[in-house]
């Protein structure tokens, strides 16, 4: 199973890191494109092929990975359509370019899939949606089992995705600030900046684990450490007093509706 990442930035190189950290694919059978190859030195060592020809890449592959910037999607794709073909799997991770889009700019009858990954697939720890269009159950099973080594999937209708972009990929920033702003309380309290960062980013960790392992609902977990006349009920409600939830679903919001702006 060859597989060609189209885009060797941030998000491109972390799928591929993500893929040989989880034995997905050889480093041998994996390929990176990017036009300043020299950036990508870390990841050759490991094996991976990189290259600046999206053609010669695209022609050896089974599974196509396109990781640019939006703007840049047509031109990309103009310059390797001719070497697509009906047996490749193409999967897209672009925002806000819908599979329609791509199907034009490809001008040929491909599965194609959208995935919307987030940049923890470098450490198998992405959540990512996936929705696709003429595609084969097998084919379908294979996309789900690569980003399933990456993380946790969601195959979802695709007019949610950018909504799935600002939930999950734009989501990643939200929470980090979330755990910065913990850590410098915690600066505040007493602890130095180390300290403060492993308990702020473990509780986080914890927390997650707790929804995902017991499927249960945020407020049943906050019921537990909250009691009557505790320090934890009235670090809460002083947060909701400064607008806590509402400046988050506020930013949500406003980040989805940028998507449709751009």
């Amino acid at each position: 199973m060859k597989i060609t990442i189209i885009g060797g930035g941030n998000l491109g190189v972390a799928i591929a890191e993500g893929l040989l950290k989880s034995k997905f694919c050889k480093a041998t059978e994996l390929t990176v494109t990017r036009r300043n190859t020299a950036i990508l030195k870390d990841i050759a060592a490991k094996g991976v092929t990189i290259t600046d020809n999206n053609l010669e890449a695209v022609k050896r592959a089974d599974i196509i990975i396109l990781a640019v910037k939006p703007f840049q999607a047509a031109e990309v794709i103009k310059g390797f359509k001719a070497a697509l073909n009906a047996k490749q799997v193409f999967v897209s991770v672009i925002t806000g370019v819908s599979i329609s889009e791509i199907k034009e700019m490809m001008g040929k009858s491909l599965p194609v899939f959208r995935a919307m990954p987030n940049t923890a697939i470098a450490i198998q720890q992405s959540m990512t949606c996936i929705s696709f269009s003429n595609a084969s159950t097998q084919q379908a099973r294979l996309v789900g089992q690569l980003f399933e080594t990456l993380g946790k999937v969601a195959v979802i209708d695709e007019k949610l995705m950018d909504a799935a972009t600002v939930l999950g990929a734009c989501g990643t920033a939200y929470a980090m600030r979330y755990i910065r702003a913990n850590i410098q309380g915690g600066i505040e309290i007493g602890f130095d900046a180390k300290i403060a960062s492993l308990i702020a980013a473990q509780t986080v960790l914890g927390a997650a684990e707790l929804l995902l392992q017991n499927g249960s609902h945020p407020e049943q977990e906050i019921d537990k450490v909250t009691t009557p006349k505790g320090c934890t009920i009235a670090g809460l409600n002083e947060m909701e007093h400064r607008g806590f939830s509402s400046s988050l679903i506020r930013g949500i919001t406003v980040s989805y509706n940028k998507i449709f702006k751009s």
